[in-house]
């Protein structure tokens, strides 16, 4: 436990940031699961839908430093892939 003033506020200001951190980074994992399952289902309305929400999670969290820009990319990347090939075959 720190002694010094400081150091005990950046202790209970990591802690709200780690929160934040999790809420946005499960919000993105949770989006995009909920994207796979409609393609899986071959709901081309839903997917559609939720192929932006997910996109705009993932841009969320490479805003905020939570993904690296190009694991952001290759999500992105494989995403649209899969609505494109899911698009082709209908």
């Amino acid at each position: 436990m720190p002694n010094i003033k400081s150091a005990k506020k950046r202790v209970r200001s990591n802690a709200k940031k780690a929160d934040v951190n999790k809420l946005v980074y499960g919000s993105m994992k949770t989006a995009i699961k909920k994207f796979e399952k409609s393609v899986n289902e071959a709901n081309i309305e839903e997917a559609k839908d939720t192929l932006n929400v997910a996109l705009q999670r993932i841009d969320k969290a490479k805003n905020s430093g939570l993904v690296h820009k190009n694991k952001a990319a290759r999500l992105k990347s494989r995403l649209n892939k899969k609505i494109n090939t899911m698009e082709e075959a209908n």
